[in-house]
């Protein structure tokens, strides 16, 4: 369970390093660029982590086994980034790198938010570990990770936008 939490994990962090990157290039506001360094020096500091513990464990970096198989939540039969909780889309991605000012930072924190919910779930599958560094990471990401969508989530009625996107619906 351990080595699938620290490869799956870097994936997913991987992700968000690269969504905080593009928002901080994209907008000014400082509260989003706060954010968007926190997260990425956060999540990226946990990859070099999880990479060292696979290291001293003796474990190849990938795996034969499909991504999230490790947890016991109902993910074992799916396979690839796209299998992951709260991952965004390559689509998604690209509309963020062609967003910039306000539509940038809405966009970012709604995707960020379900991103964030995603971590949450792999975290919670991994806080019961029987090695202390995992169980005391998966404990970190729980606790900043549901911060920071609270945060979030007001950041978000900041700019007077909800939390997804509602869809105009037909003949208006």
């Amino acid at each position: 369970m351990e080595a699938g939490f620290a490869r799956d994990m870097q994936t997913h962090h991987a992700q968000a390093v690269q969504m905080a990157l593009i928002v901080r290039d994209r907008t000014s506001d400082r509260e989003i660029r706060t954010l968007a360094y926190d997260i990425a020096t956060s999540q990226q500091q946990q990859i070099g982590q999880m990479y060292a513990w696979l290291d001293v464990w003796g474990l190849p970096q990938a795996s034969s086994q499909p991504r999230m198989a490790w947890m016991r939540q109902g993910h074992q039969n799916m396979s690839g980034a796209a299998a992951m909780p709260g991952m965004a889309t390559a689509t998604q991605i690209k509309e963020l790198e062609q967003a910039g000012g306000k539509d940038a930072e809405i966009l970012f924190l709604r995707l960020m938010i379900p991103h964030h919910q995603g971590g949450v779930q792999m975290a919670q599958a991994a806080v019961q570990s029987e090695q202390p560094q995992v169980n005391r990471m998966a404990g970190a990401i729980l606790a900043a990770q549901k911060a920071e969508i609270d945060l979030m989530r007001r950041m978000l009625a900041a700019r007077g936008a909800a939390e997804t996107r509602t869809v105009p619906k037909s003949g208006r």
